[in-house]
């Protein structure tokens, strides 16, 4: 957790399990493709990012690296799962 501190800020921790509910939300409406998921998510942590603290550089970056977090752990979480029932 420590590596995450270094890249993430304090600020952005509650953006990825946000990320995780509106993630799981797209991944339940039929008319939204799976490839799409991810891009949205993006544009979303960068526009609440945005409107919570200005657009900046470091702004657009955690909202990139919270997005990658909540991605990486969901298949982390998934994969786990899938691997531990076969």
């Amino acid at each position: 957790m420590e590596w995450l501190q270094t890249f993430l800020l304090d600020h952005y921790y509650i953006l990825v399990p946000v990320l995780w509910i509106i993630g799981y939300a797209l991944k339940q409406t039929p008319k939204v493709a799976d490839w799409k998921i991810i891009w949205i998510l993006l544009i979303v942590a960068i526009i609440l990012g945005v409107f919570a603290y200005g657009f900046t550089f470091e702004v657009v970056t955690n909202g990139i690296i919270a997005t990658g977090v909540a991605v990486l752990g969901h298949q982390m979480a998934k994969q786990t799962i899938n691997f531990r029932q076969k």
